[in-house]
């Protein structure tokens, strides 16, 4: 997909986005800091200016300083003591009416105070912010008793001007952890960036939405199942339409419980058209674990819907045995045809007629009993395509004479076809892998009984316990030397599609008996 350059990725955006978010809200921050900064500091002078004032107004020497003749030559000296002990701009000790006896300026002595001081006369210590004779300040007044008489009132002020400089003075350690903070916002929101651009690919938004689009259309419009797991997850991230036909899955989440059991117990390993079974499919399943720096994050698993396939790969091999069949009889006929032709040439015209009648009534004798028996032609012309087959692998397949299945009840001649023709092929497959000296031997044996019906396959191989059946109705097992089919399993799709039994046992030979009911199961 070819990007725009234009187009800032999605990444970017977020960085530009979190780099202003994170601008303003620290720039904020510390303006609303200096603010309270400020404040708190306007505070502190107060409560300072507060304690100095009053200190001394409460002090004895300060009331007997203002009843002295010389009140300014009693308290001067004291008030500026204090002041440089304190640190703070003035100290004015004065009278009712205003008239200074203390100042930092001594020129200011025995001038008016410029504040306001009604409150303080009223008997109320305050403070305020005032523009006086050292410049705007914040200053405490509090009155000065002496028998419970105002005798006079104290003054004590921090110019604006100092209070500016002892702020501005902390001020780059302020300035300093907020460009601190700055920079360890943008450096974390450049990380995380990174971390964002590598997880979308560099992709813009635009482009995001464009390819989940196309993402959930392909999807939903393939033809084959798709199943995503993550490692060490039983729910399904993903399951497309397809998938969810296929193993009959029902709407929301899809857990690894709800699929087939071949489906659970596959694991992470890689899969290759690898063959499975459902109750009514045949699935070609492929899988691929997912890796990420050498991690497997998940799985991939795709399933293709090979029923139809599979049902005319049977009625092609049938019409292939057919063929064989037709082949092998044409090829036992010419060489009965020359034997007869040499015999008449020989003279020996009774023995030829006698040869070839004989094998013409064995062959008839065969089919007129099949389709007798049988009401369905294609299962009867199985039967005889594969006595022929077995024949040629060397096994006597005979059907016995109490065969009798006048009705199929519910089961098509596809089904049975299925049925019939996997059974026999696995015991064809069993007998020849007998060890004993006699030759291989198949028998088969078709009725109906009342509801019933019941196919009868027995061999001279082996055999199966319980277990090994179990196993070759499984997916893909194969009773053939250890080898993987289908054979059995599409038998046991057959029997439990119409709700029928399938056992084995040994008795006379190796036997599987299926049991179906013929009436309908629906």
């Amino acid at each position: 997909m070819i990007r725009s350059r234009r187009r800032a990725s999605l990444a970017g955006q977020v960085l530009v986005l979190q780099l202003l978010v994170l601008a303003v809200v620290v720039l904020t921050g510390s303006v609303v800091t200096i603010l309270d900064e400020r404040r708190d500091a306007d505070a502190a002078t107060e409560r300072e200016v507060t304690a100095v004032a009053e200190s001394i107004a409460w002090a004895d020497s300060t009331a007997a300083g203002l009843l002295s003749p010389d009140p300014s030559a009693a308290l001067q000296p004291q008030t500026e003591r204090i002041r440089l002990a304190t640190g703070i701009d003035f100290i004015v000790v004065m009278a009712p009416d205003r008239t200074r006896y203390t100042h930092t300026n001594p020129a200011m002595i025995g001038q008016e105070y410029s504040g306001h001081i009604d409150r303080a006369l009223a008997g109320e210590t305050f403070t305020e912010t005032y523009a006086g004779s050292l410049g705007p300040s914040i200053r405490a007044v509090t009155p000065v008793y002496d028998d419970g008489r105002i005798v006079g009132l104290v003054a004590a002020g921090v110019t604006r001007e100092k209070i500016v400089d002892q702020f501005l003075h902390g001020l780059p350690l302020l300035l300093g952890v907020t460009a601190v903070a700055l920079v360890v916002a943008a450096l974390g929101s450049v990380l995380l960036s990174r971390r964002l651009r590598r997880q979308t690919l560099g992709l813009a938004p635009a482009e995001l939405r464009t390819l989940y689009e196309h993402h959930d259309a392909v999807l939903h419009s393939i033809g084959e199942g798709l199943l995503v797991f993550d490692a060490g997850s039983d729910v399904a991230e993903v399951v497309n339409d397809e998938a969810r036909r296929l193993l009959t899955l029902p709407d929301g989440p899809v857990t690894r419980a709800q699929l087939p059991e071949s489906l659970r117990t596959m694991g992470p390993s890689p899969v290759k058209d690898e063959v499975h079974l459902t109750g009514d499919r045949v699935l070609v399943v492929n899988q691929d674990p997912v890796s990420f720096e050498g991690r497997v994050i998940g799985t991939v698993t795709t399933l293709r819907d090979h029923t139809e396939l599979q049902s005319i790969t049977g009625e092609l091999d049938s019409v292939r045995l057919f063929t064989e069949s037709l082949r092998s009889q044409a090829h036992e006929s010419a060489n009965r045809l020359h034997t007869v032709v040499t015999m008449v040439e020989l003279g020996r015209t009774e023995e030829a007629v006698a040869f070839a009648t004989a094998e013409l009534a064995l062959s008839q004798h065969l089919i007129d009993r099949l389709t007798t028996a049988i009401a369905e032609p294609a299962l009867a012309a199985l039967l005889l395509g594969k006595v022929n087959q077995a024949a040629e692998r060397g096994v006597d397949l005979t059907v016995t004479d109490d065969t009798a299945l006048p009705a199929t009840g519910p089961l098509t001649a596809r089904e049975l076809v299925t049925l019939v023709g996997n059974l026999v092929d696995n015991a064809i497959d069993a007998a020849g892998e007998g060890t004993g000296d006699e030759r291989p031997w198949v028998e088969v044996t078709l009725r109906s009984d009342g509801p019933e019906l019941s196919v009868r396959v027995a061999d001279s191989g082996p055999g199966m316990s319980p277990e090994a059946l179990e196993r070759a109705t499984a997916r893909g097992y194969s009773t053939k030397s250890d080898q993987r089919g289908l054979g059995l399993a599409l038998v046991m799709q057959v029997v439990t599609r119409h709700g029928g039994t399938i056992t084995a046992e040994m008795t006379y030979g190796s036997v599987v008996l299926v049991r179906l009911p013929l009436g309908d199961t629906e």
